[in-house]
């Protein structure tokens, strides 16, 4: 429960840290220690892999450990990034969808945020409306 708190902040500090750009797209990927721990690697070892080609950040702490990266570029989504091979400890590698616990496409989700807080700004918009019509028809 706790860890879906410290996702919400991350994922809020991250949309206003990145994809300041419309060409860009940025996603969150969420890793369990002790999975990359029996791997032998680090979030710091991924985000190294990222970092040469991508904007990246990763955050650590008493939560999940959580890597940001910000692709400049639409074509790739959580698909195509979670396709992309990750270098672990003894020289093996791993598609990134099968390390990381979960792959967020934070640029899909801002957008379907905004959707939602525009459908509810109308909605307490035709409430407000309402009750004022109401108020008038009163005698």
């Amino acid at each position: 429960m706790r860890s879906l708190g410290i996702v919400a902040i991350i994922m809020f500090m991250s949309l206003s840290a990145f994809a300041k750009n419309d060409d860009t797209r940025t996603f969150m990927v969420i890793f369990k220690q002790k999975e990359l721990k029996s791997l032998n690697t680090t979030i710091k070892n991924i985000e190294s892999q990222f970092s040469s080609a991508f904007k990246t950040k990763s955050y650590t702490g008493n939560s999940d450990l959580t890597l940001v990266i910000e692709v400049p570029t639409q074509q790739i989504d959580k698909c195509l990034l979670g396709d992309f091979l990750v270098e672990v400890g003894n020289n093996k590698e791993f598609k990134l969808q099968d390390i990381a616990f979960r792959v967020f496409d934070l640029t899909e989700g801002q957008k379907e945020m905004e959707s939602f807080l525009s459908e509810y700004e109308e909605l307490q918009q035709q409430r407000k409306n309402d009750k004022t019509a109401k108020a008038d028809l009163k005698p």
